[in-house]
């Protein structure tokens, strides 16, 4: 109940409301860290697997961008004891429920998409 209340006076006011969208842009700057987001949507992931999935991404922005998101508490590390070690990557409670930020996005991309096509025909 108290977080909403909060949410409730952030929205009211202009100064709160740009001060809560640059605490989340400080989360998920930068050009890879809502793909990796949106790839660990779908489960548990490997290094590798990451860097499969999402194109163009080298191995060093991986690793410096999945850090970053450790340190924000968005994603989880987990190191398995075998040979050679094994690294799991899966999103935190906080962030799970980032999908419902990202499943806007992705509807208003797709509307964006069909607005700007049918303009431009």
């Amino acid at each position: 109940m108290e977080a909403i209340r909060q949410i409730e006076e952030v929205k009211r006011c202009s100064v709160q409301y740009i001060l809560a969208l640059n605490d989340t842009l400080n989360v998920i700057s930068g050009k890879w860290k809502l793909p990796i987001i949106g790839s660990l949507l779908y489960g548990k992931k490997r290094f590798k697997e990451l860097e499969r999935n999402i194109d163009k991404i080298s191995p060093r922005m991986l690793s410096k961008e999945l850090k970053d998101l450790e340190i924000n508490g968005m994603i989880k590390r987990t190191v398995f004891d075998t040979i050679p070690v094994t690294v799991e990557y899966e999103l935190t409670e906080s962030g799970k429920t980032f999908h419902k930020v990202l499943d806007v996005m992705v509807e208003w991309a797709v509307e964006h998409r069909e607005r700007t096509l049918d303009t431009n025909e």
